[in-house]
Order: structure tokens, then C-alpha cells, then sequence
């Protein structure tokens, strides 16, 4: 037990920190092989792991290509320039119809693809309207919020969400008919809050005629249009792949290739610099990351949270599902929310209620934003934002996020009782 809590430890605080420029996924990969070198997990221990972590990886891969695609040929950016040109230069509306296009971005193209790929689109077009340094600022955080928050409705919409799916053996109808009320309600509970906490910050009026033609922005306007048929196209993929038990991969990694061999071919990308770009760290960090998790349980500490878990069930349905949500946040604030996820996919398997596997995915989701070490993405994005000059310390990101998130992840968690 103490080997695996040290091994798991020190691999999260050289993840968080990554000394001297190591990868996430060399690191955890790394831990992988000292875990079993010194028998914590055995060679069928990792073939369990690959098992399980293959399909969601595989599928996270593939959305981030095709947001990568996306994001080149201007579509993200076409959102942000058109959202804010509906708002007619009301500053509180152009607020709120952010954090939609933000909730939109993070349901279709995950919750890394909404932060790190529509935040400098954001910052830069915050800068262009001229706003106050605590007006972008307010922009961004709640901007970054939603993009966790709102990673709710589809499978592939978090890799948490993959990773329990699979798990579980949830199809993808399935998790969208239990999860698309929590999604509604996560949305509008979020937009709420931080339109609470932030309304001093937002100006009433804002010059929207100091932006670009969004349209001008595109590279190929033909490939654009396309690209909404595509999506759509992608998505009945989805639910036909789940009518015939396909697993998710193959229509998400497909689907990325495919659009990336398309805007290749169309010369609006270059196709060997997304490839190189693409995040293959993410890949050995899932593996690497989990055989590590899975020391802790075969070291007996998933046992633990099972019978804690098994409690909570007793005390009925509304209390079980608050109670595991929010067990669930408090780790992902303190650990990160990869290894969450899976500890907890672990522990629920053994109680008698598996449904509360959703309760999981949205404490996961939402706990990652009481930290600013919850989740890769957020390390990442605040990496992003302190190299174009906007620092946010650790105690102000913390403050934020122990504000918005309690009373968002409570309303979500009832939600999923209705639901």
C-alpha cells in the first residue's frame, strides 16, 4: 500500500510540475514501468488496462484532430467574431452568448478543444474590443469554467466521459438520454453563477464594429459549410455505431483523419504539421497514468472508497448521488481528475448501484475547476494565458473556483436524479 501511494504521488507531483520540460506522457509511462518492475501491477494488470483505456484514448485523439482542423481554417474563430457581433455591442449579452458558443464547443469538440483552442481566439479578440484588463479577465475565467462545466452530454465530449462509458459498458444513446438534462442545467446553473460573481467586471456597452468580417477569416468558405454537414454527418455515425455496438474510436479517430485528408487535399492545411502538433503524449499518459491507479487498487485502497461509496448508497439515491459527485470533485481538486475518474470507476463497480458512474463523470468534470491543478487543460491553459501576458496567481484561480463551482456541481447532481 505505501509503495503504490508514494509511486502514485510522486508521478502526479512530476505530471503537475513537469521538471526540466518532461512529457506527461513519458513520466507516466515511466511510473508504469517502475510499478511493475516492483510488482505493484503485473503484465496482466496492464493488458486490463489497455483494455479499458484504448477506445476512449484512441476517440480523444480523433476529436482533437478534427478541432485542430477546424481551428486552421478559421471555424472557431468565425463562432467567436459572429457571437459577438449578434450581441449589437450589449456587453452583458456578448457575456452570455461567450459562454453559450463555449458550452456548444466543449459539448462537440471535448472540454481541451473549447479551452485551449477557443481561449486565445478570446483573449485576442478581448484585446481588439479594447476591454478592461478585469473585463477580459472576467471573460476568460468564466469561459474556461463552461468548457469543463458543459463536457457533459456526448460520450466524447470529456475523456472522462470516455473512459467511464467504456468502463461501464454505457452505450452511447444511452449516456446521452441520462446526461443531456444535467448538460441543460449545468449550462444555464453556470451561466447564472458567473454572471453573479462577474456582472461589476462586464460592461453594458461594447463596440462590436472594431471586428474583423468573420467571414474574411475563413480559408476556404466552401470547406466551412462543408464542415457543418460533416459534423452532422459525424454525429449520426455515432448513433449508428452504438445501434451495432462499434466502439467509439472508430468514428471519432475516422472522422478526424477523414477531415483532416479532405482540407489537405483542399490545400487549406498542412496535414503533416496537425499530425506532428496532435497531442500523442495523451496517448502513453492514459496508459502510463492508469496502471498506476490500478496499483492502488490492487494495494486495497479502492476498497476503502467502496465501502464509503456503499454508505452513501444506504442513505438513498438523492444522498448517494450528491455524496459521490462531490467525493468526486474534492479528488479531482486535489489529484487531478484523470486519476479520479478512474479510482472511482474502480470503487463503484463493486458497490451495488453502478449508475452512479454519472454522479462520477459530472464530480470529475466540475472538480477540476476548484484548482487550478484539477485537470491537465487547466494547467495547460493557464500556461497559454501567462505567455500572452494575462498571470493568474494560484490563490486567485482557487478563490474563483471554490465560488463557482459548489452551487453548479449541487444543482447538476440533482438534475441527474430527475434525469
Amino acid at each position: 500500500m505505501l509503495l503504490s501511494v508514494l509511486l502514485f504521488v510522486v508521478t502526479l507531483i512530476l505530471i503537475i510540475t513537469q521538471p526540466k520540460g518532461l512529457k506527461i506522457g513519458t513520466i507516466a509511462v515511466t511510473a508504469a514501468f517502475v510499478a511493475f518492475v516492483t510488482g505493484i501491477v503485473s503484465l496482466s494488470d496492464i493488458k486490463e488496462v489497455i483494455s479499458i483505456v484504448w477506445d476512449a484514448t484512441l476517440a480523444f485523439i480523433g476529436i482533437i484532430l478534427l478541432s485542430m482542423v477546424l481551428d486552421e481554417i478559421g471555424f472557431f474563430e468565425w463562432c467567436a467574431i459572429k457571437t459577438a457581433k449578434l450581441s449589437k455591442g450589449d456587453g452583458r449579452v456578448m457575456f452570455v452568448y461567450s459562454l453559450l458558443l463555449g458550452s456548444f464547443v466543449s459539448a462537440l469538440f471535448a472540454n481541451d478543444g473549447a479551452a485551449l483552442i477557443l481561449t486565445p481566439i478570446l483573449l485576442a479578440k478581448m484585446k481588439i474590443l479594447r476591454l478592461e484588463k478585469k473585463t477580459i479577465l472576467a471573460f476568460l475565467l468564466a469561459g474556461g469554467f463552461i468548457s469543463d462545466s458543459a463536457s457533459l452530454p456526448f460520450v466524447f465530449s470529456n475523456l472522462t466521459n470516455i473512459i467511464t462509458a467504456d468502463f461501464f459498458r454505457i452505450g452511447f444513446l444511452e449516456y446521452l438520454k441520462n446526461m443531456y438534462i444535467p448538460y441543460i442545467v449545468s449550462t444555464v446553473v453556470s451561466i447564472a453563477v458567473l454572471w453573479f460573481i462577474f456582472k461589476r467586471d462586464i460592461p453594458a456597452k461594447i463596440d462590436a464594429s472594431l471586428l474583423k468580417n468573420e467571414n474574411d477569416i475563413l480559408k476556404n468558405k466552401t470547406l466551412f459549410k462543408f464542415s457543418w454537414l460533416f459534423l452532422v454527418v459525424l454525429l449520426a455515425g455515432y448513433i449508428i455505431g452504438d445501434i451495432y455496438k462499434v466502439p467509439i474510436s472508430v468514428f471519432a479517430l475516422s472522422g478526424g483523419v477523414a477531415f483532416l485528408a479532405i482540407a489537405s487535399y483542399s490545400k487549406s492545411v498542412n496535414a503533416l504539421k496537425i499530425v506532428k502538433d496532435a497531442p500523442w503524449q495523451i496517448v502513453w499518459f492514459s496508459i502510463g497514468l492508469y496502471v498506476v491507479v490500478y496499483g492502488l487498487k490492487n494495494a486495497g485502497l479502492t476498497h476503502y472508497i467502496t465501502l464509503l461509496l456503499n454508505e452513501f448508497i444506504r442513505q438513498g439515491d438523492r444522498v448517494s448521488i450528491v455524496a459521490t459527485g462531490f467525493l468526486s470533485a474534492l479528488l479531482s481538486a486535489v489529484m487531478n481528475n484523470l486519476p479520479t475518474i478512474m479510482i472511482m470507476d474502480i470503487s463503484i463497480a463493486e458497490t451495488t448501484n453502478h449508475a452512479l458512474a454519472y454522479a462520477n463523470i459530472i464530480g470529475s468534470n466540475l472538480g477540476t475547476k476548484i484548482t487550478p491543478f484539477g485537470s491537465l487543460a487547466t494547467l495547460l491553459w493557464l500556461h497559454i494565458l501567462d505567455k500572452k501576458g494575462v498571470h493568474i496567481s494560484f490563490w486567485q484561480y482557487t478563490k474563483f473556483g471554490l465560488l463557482a463551482t459548489p452551487p453548479v456541481l449541487l444543482a447538476v447532481l440533482l438534475s441527474l436524479k430527475i434525469s
